[in-house]
């Protein structure tokens, strides 16, 4: 089978904050999971370096595009890293191939009479002496009252017009827009109607998309889908590829979904594979993001790509909701967020991924606390899970100089390891991670009642082969949940693979009844609860 795994690109005009990878960190789970499966892999994003807020930054920075662009996608893949983020294609919007092929996929819609030209009305700011690209223009939603930018409002999720903003304001000095007429090119997204309801209803019935996704893109085809414009003014970006329009570019709405496919032209190019597997009618596709991008994934690029007449539409959407920041709205002006690169410096990167996933924001709205954060490392992690396997590793170093004979498995622990097996991964496939990761704390919660209730210590004085059983059964849970564990926690699987002389890991039930220990160490240190008051100290003196 193959598998296409699409993460939402992140703007190269600051740092990732925990929203960002809340949201992206679904797209590593399916990659890791689909991999120890031994299917067919493509995973693929990339740093936006095209467009408004990169040139917004650059402005306020006095520096160039080109050097924001640089500074944040090397940042991004540091810290992609750092996290485990195992993408097959970590490129940018900003190269020669993305370019071409955004130019490539523009001509196809051109030829096909999916886009026209049309002169219409823009912001345009006499201070600034240019017309103004929709993110520079922000004012009132008009239909929620809410501050927003001119492409989209966050708060009641309406794909908007600069122009039908109430009190607009140019974003760069602040004054007041006037309108003026001038060219573009549009997609007939509205031709699109008829084929995006049937593709909707579809999702709906096979529930492979969040219900978010569901209602929202119904909310879009209710109202009916509107033609937009497919070039605007801006400074930096993909040229129109049309004799007499070069100096302006492709919109990003269409520029930056249209990546997944250059991404894929590029791993081909450089990896001389064939990336036509991952685009067709065969091919499972995943796409991981955040709530505000759920109508380019579901309505926009799905009519790219029927306007391209290309197969593989959209199979699966994970858009999480948004992660709060201690029950207040995440703000990046305000600098009311947790940034990554900070978080990095003081924290295991399994905490990170572990809480992440618990307490994911599927289906709601999740809270990132300080507080919730280092309670659940040292009970969960540390408490259950890292205590399971040190007391068990560090008893067979101790009383049987690091090594365990063969010994008879328990048939109930044989079943349950199976059907988790099974269970955990129908439910990464269908996107429910946080249920997926539950059901293996469960059997880590069953594993330590195990112990405390075989009681070890006290069998290798009474009966020497029932704790040779007991130890063997408890090595047989540690391996599988090293393998369990893997696509959410990967780091410290690797740990615990390197100390049991485990070969590579596989989605099966592994037997492992004889092992020789290698240097045991705990898989995670205790948090002082000291650091939750230091921790929320500096995020409000941070408070912009």
């Amino acid at each position: 089978m193959s598998i296409f795994i699409g993460g939402a690109w992140p703007y190269a005009n600051g740092s990732l904050h925990l929203g960002h990878i809340s949201s992206l960190l679904p797209g590593d789970i399916l990659a890791r999971y689909f991999r120890l499966k031994g299917e067919d892999v493509f995973y693929v994003s990339g740093s936006d370096c095209n467009g408004t807020p990169i040139a917004i930054k650059a402005k306020q920075e006095g520096v160039s595009i080109k050097n924001i662009a640089d500074k944040y996608h090397n940042e991004f893949e540091e810290n992609f890293t750092e996290l485990g983020f195992t993408y097959d294609c970590y490129t940018r919007t900003d190269t020669k191939l993305h370019h071409e092929e955004v130019q490539s996929i523009f001509l196809q819609l051109l030829e096909n009479n999916k886009i026209y030209k049309k002169v219409v009305e823009q912001c345009y700011c006499n201070t600034c002496e240019q017309f103004l690209p929709d993110r520079f223009v922000e004012g009132v939603c008009p239909h929620c009252n809410q501050h927003a930018r001119g492409d989209q409002c966050d708060y009641c999720s309406t794909i908007l017009d600069p122009l039908e903003l109430l009190d607009k304001k140019c974003k760069v000095c602040g004054d007041a827009p006037i309108t003026k007429d001038t060219e573009h090119f549009y997609f007939e997204l509205s031709a699109f109607q008829n084929e995006l309801e049937i593709y909707v209803s579809q999702a709906r019935k096979s529930k492979s998309w969040r219900n978010n996704a569901i209602q929202l893109s119904e909310r879009y085809l209710k109202e009916g889908l509107h033609n937009r414009a497919v070039s605007r003014d801006l400074p930096n970006g993909v040229s129109v590829p049309v004799e007499g329009y070069r100096n302006k570019k492709i919109y990003v709405w269409i520029e930056a979904v249209s990546g997944y496919y250059s991404a894929s032209r590029q791993w081909a190019d450089e990896n001389n594979e064939d990336d036509s597997l991952f685009w067709n009618d065969e091919t499972t596709s995943y796409y991981v993001h955040g709530k505000d991008n759920i109508p380019f994934h579901t309505i926009i690029w799905p009519s790219i790509l029927l306007g391209i007449n290309k197969g593989s539409l959209p199979t699966h959407i994970a858009s999480n909701e948004y992660l709060t920041i201690e029950q207040k709205k995440l703000s990046t002006s305000r600098n009311w967020a947790v940034w990554i690169p900070d978080i990095l410096e003081r924290y295991h990167p399994d905490s990170i991924r572990y809480f992440l996933t618990i307490n994911a924001p599927e289906s709601r709205d999740a809270d990132f606390s300080w507080r919730e954060f280092v309670y659940s490392h040292n009970s969960e992690l540390l408490g259950a899970y890292g205590n399971f396997v040190n007391r068990t590793l560090k008893f067979i170093e101790k009383s049987f100089d690091g090594q365990t004979l063969v010994g008879t498995i328990d048939a109930e622990f044989k079943t349950s390891v199976v059907e988790l097996y099974e269970k955990v991964g129908t439910l990464i496939s269908n996107t429910h991670f946080k249920a997926a990761l539950e059901e293996v704390f469960k059997f880590v919660r069953h594993s330590n009642k195990y112990f405390d209730e075989q009681k070890p210590w006290v069998q290798i004085k009474e009966n020497r082969s029932s704790c040779e059983e007991t130890l063997a059964n408890c090595v047989y849970i540690i391996a599988n949940l090293a393998q369990l564990f893997s696509p959410f926690l990967p780091f410290s699987s690797q740990e615990v693979k390197r100390m049991l002389g485990l070969g590579d890991l596989k989605w099966e039930e592994i037997e492992v009844s004889s092992i020789v220990l290698t240097d045991v160490r705990p898989l995670f240190e205790k948090i002082d609860i000291n650091r939750i008051e230091e921790e929320l100290e500096k995020l409000n003196s941070g408070v912009s």
